[in-house]
């Protein structure tokens, strides 16, 4: 029998970032939320475990053992005293990667999910957490898929205000912005850098409220990211001059930028219009919030 799962792109609304610990990572505060576009990542019984990737984007995620859905599949297993999962793992591949989407780690935190469901492991989602944690500051958050803030180096989760659908177009340029790099450039010029904890409504209602709200919010990656890639700057340029467009703002260590708009009306229109001016462009029409699975 196979099974499948959806692992959604991740979203920062924002992303505030302290100076360098002495245990080599950053403090964050982030709200992550997740989108209703994604990967799928589907798994069946095979004599040995083995991954295939097909889909538009499979060029930017290679079979690999290093391949986040096969280490996050292994120490699973090892977590739960069972050998190698006998599971053929195909992941179909939609989301573009060095984009601050959380393909991969998503797509980690899919495969502890298949996993526990094809073994029929008795592990809880907080076991799963746990794992996660060791294999990437983001994918504990996207174990559940919900809207949380992550704090720490992004381990430590707690509850988002309650969060209405939030339409919004992401782009994403022809330009990688890989992680390292970029804070390679904040440490660079880390004055005034803070994991400050904004304060926020308990529910958010609209996405006029939701705009304003994340207004008096950064991304504290942005300045270095656009600084290595100015095309990155350019996109956000562009979406910000948009009259749909609510708030624009990258999302992660970039290259991937969203815009929140009104209404899917309004994300559709800017959506299509910014494909037809940009073919090279990744852009996709969504709504933020989850969980979606």
């Amino acid at each position: 029998m196979s099974l499948e799962t959806f692992a959604p792109a991740k979203v920062n609304l924002f992303l505030h970032v302290g100076p360098l610990r002495a245990d080599g990572f950053h403090p964050i505060s982030s709200l992550m939320v997740f989108a209703d576009v994604g990967d799928r990542l589907s798994a069946e019984p095979a004599p040995r475990l083995a991954l295939t990737v097909e889909g538009p984007m499979a060029g930017h995620a290679p079979p690999g053992d290093d391949n986040l859905v096969l280490r996050a599949a292994r120490a699973l297993a090892e977590r739960a005293g069972v050998g190698e999962p006998p599971l053929q793992l195909v992941l179909h591949k939609a989301l573009p990667a060095a984009a601050g989407l959380g393909g991969g780690s998503s797509d980690a935190a899919a495969a502890l999910r298949v996993v526990r469901q094809a073994l029929a492991l008795a592990l809880d989602d907080a076991v799963l957490e746990e794992v996660a944690a060791g294999l990437g500051s983001d994918i504990p958050a996207c174990v559940a898929g919900r809207p949380s803030i992550a704090e720490g180096r992004g381990e430590r989760l707690r509850t988002a205000p309650a969060l209405c659908a939030l339409p919004a177009v992401l782009v994403r340029p022809p330009a990688d912005s890989a992680t390292g790099p970029v804070y390679r450039a904040f440490d660079a010029d880390p004055a005034g850098a803070t994991a400050d904890a904004p304060e926020l409504p308990a529910a958010i209602i609209t996405p006029a409220q939701a705009a304003a709200v994340f207004a008096r919010c950064r991304n504290d990656l942005e300045t270095p990211a656009v600084r290595l890639q100015p095309m990155i700057g350019g996109a956000l340029a562009e979406l910000r001059a948009a009259p749909e467009t609510l708030l624009g703002r990258m999302s992660g260590s970039g290259s991937a930028c969203f815009a929140l708009c009104a209404d899917d009306d309004a994300a559709v229109s800017l959506a299509a219009r910014l494909a037809a001016a940009h073919p090279h462009w990744w852009v996709k029409a969504c709504n933020l919030g989850g969980p979606w699975t």
